[in-house]
């Protein structure tokens, strides 16, 4: 089975007063085209909790001043940077944001914890790590990888995973639904949405899955539509790059039987590569 190449986010007087106004200033909104950012602020050394409920607190006060200038629905991306945050406390803010005619859509965090929360919940997530580099050559990006994301949930319409690692998903990718990965792509399920590993430019990351029939797939800089005519028959398999571009075959022995070669950038055969 092969792919055509295509070039191609009820405060009470009672609880104001333990805040005082003043200290309402680090969670803050921020348009960016027809999104809402909800910002918090970064993980300080207090108590955990002790430091949730402040900035639980400063969140409310901060909807609750703002001049709503949104249409209801409006897209909410949570800014959560380094911030802990677990299913619980995404549904509160969730359900705060829905008071303020705003719909939680998208998570972004340098916390695996954060991501995996955000993403068995069934929000879209953008993984970044804590410091990004102003630029990356592409030898580096494999020491630039964080550690792989794992995630025990099914991927719906609609979400989309980013990481600057690997991404494993235990469970099914469906149709619109879209992970992006400057590493490998593993879906322990069916991939019917979109993949794109290698996002940053390393053609030696592959696509995997227990059943392949995706949407699109892409690996650094190359996308492949899925063909007409479906398999009928369905094996593990896994989405690789060549010369000619990306191509699909059986994941049993794969890493046996092919290995990446610089010079052309591309897997081919071990029994070929004696002949490059």
């Amino acid at each position: 089975m092969s792919f055509d190449r295509i070039l191609p986010l009820q405060d009470s007087s009672e609880e104001s007063s333990k805040f005082p106004l003043d200290r309402y200033s680090q969670v803050h909104l921020k348009s960016e085209g027809e999104k809402i950012l909800l910002i918090l602020p970064p993980s300080s050394q207090k108590e955990e909790m002790q430091d949730w409920g402040q900035t639980w607190h400063e969140l409310k006060y901060c909807l609750k001043s703002n001049d709503r200038t949104w249409q209801k629905g409006t897209a909410a991306y949570l800014v959560a940077l380094d911030r802990l945050l677990d299913g619980r406390q995404l549904l509160a803010i969730a359900q705060t944001l829905r008071e303020a005619d705003l719909q939680l859509k998208c998570v972004r965090t340098s916390r695996r914890q954060t991501a995996v929360a955000a993403a068995t919940a069934g929000y879209s997530v953008e993984q970044e790590t804590q410091t990004q580099p102003f630029t990356v050559n592409v030898n580096e990006i494999a020491l630039l990888l964080a550690e792989p994301l794992y995630l025990k949930t099914t991927v719906r319409s609609g979400s989309t995973i980013r990481h600057p690692g690997t991404v494993i998903v235990l469970g099914d990718v469906n149709p619109g639904g879209e992970i992006v990965a400057n590493g490998d792509i593993i879906v322990w399920g069916n991939l019917r949405g979109i993949a794109h590993a290698g996002a940053k430019g390393d053609r030696e990351c592959r696509i995997m899955a227990l059943r392949m029939e995706p949407t699109q797939l892409r690996i650094a800089d190359v996308v492949a539509r899925a063909p007409a005519l479906a398999t009928k028959e369905f094996n593990p398999e896994v989405a690789y790059m060549t010369s000619q571009g990306i191509r699909i075959t059986g994941a049993l022995n794969f890493s046996k039987t092919y290995t990446f070669v610089p010079k052309i950038q591309g897997w081919v055969e071990k029994a070929m590569n004696d002949e490059l």
